[in-house]
């Protein structure tokens, strides 16, 4: 897969090494440095997090309030709005360590940190479904989900960006024909779309390897 779904595969196979190589690095600018270098509030380029059951890590914190550690998997499953078949999939890769990824961020300008999260296949980490929950009255529901595959969302700058990776027919699953990047933004009570981008791949691209059929 090319496009965000392609960084989202590399980065699930060195996610081990790099996560280790940062944390470390990390470390040692906060040990020698004075200042900080602000809040962020981007979602991780691809799928290197593989979400524990209970457990998920805080990859997006203001100084002043660290967002809230959610349980993923059990707010995924748990949500009657989510697809049967993307629950039943949802099964531990290793261990008890889900194909998850979760961002935190505001999105909503609620009082509480928002939630995305990304939903992916253990083998090719393939997105199969992209998920915003809001804290309201001490719950997180459900305000945004896209479940068209492969799907990536994450958060840019306090907006909301999802990719799709489209197949025409025929297409490998490594070599999808186009992708569109769709950037919401929150207005009153939901997302409404800001803007799309279209990209078309080259067709010269993919070699002659014998073709595997496209995601459904």
């Amino acid at each position: 897969m090319r496009g965000l779904g392609n960084r989202a595969i590399q980065v699930l196979k060195a996610g081990s090494s790099a996560a280790a190589v940062l944390t470390a690095l990390g470390l040692f600018v906060t040990a020698c440095a004075t200042g900080g270098t602000g809040a962020r509030d981007e979602g991780p380029a691809g799928g290197d997090s593989l979400a524990k059951s209970g457990t998920t890590p805080m990859l997006s914190a203001s100084p002043t309030k660290p967002p809230e550690h959610v349980d993923a998997v059990k707010l995924v499953k748990d949500d009657p709005t989510v697809n049967a078949a993307v629950k039943r999939d949802l099964k531990p890769c290793v261990g008890d360590e889900y194909p998850v990824d979760v961002s935190y961020g505001d999105l909503t300008g609620g009082s509480a940190d928002d939630v995305v999260i990304n939903v992916m296949t253990c083998g090719d980490a393939v997105g199969v479904g992209s998920y915003v929950y809001r804290e309201e009255g001490g719950k997180y529901q459900n305000v945004f989900k896209v479940e068209e595959p492969p799907v990536y969302a994450e958060i840019d700058r306090g907006d909301l960006v999802v990719t799709q990776q489209l197949y025409k027919k025929g297409d490998p699953v490594a070599y999808p024909s186009s992708e569109e990047v769709i950037t919401y933004g929150w207005s009153a009570t939901r997302f409404t779309e800001k803007s799309r981008i279209h990209n078309d791949y080259s067709n010269a691209v993919g070699g002659t390897d014998t073709p595997s059929p496209a995601p459904n």
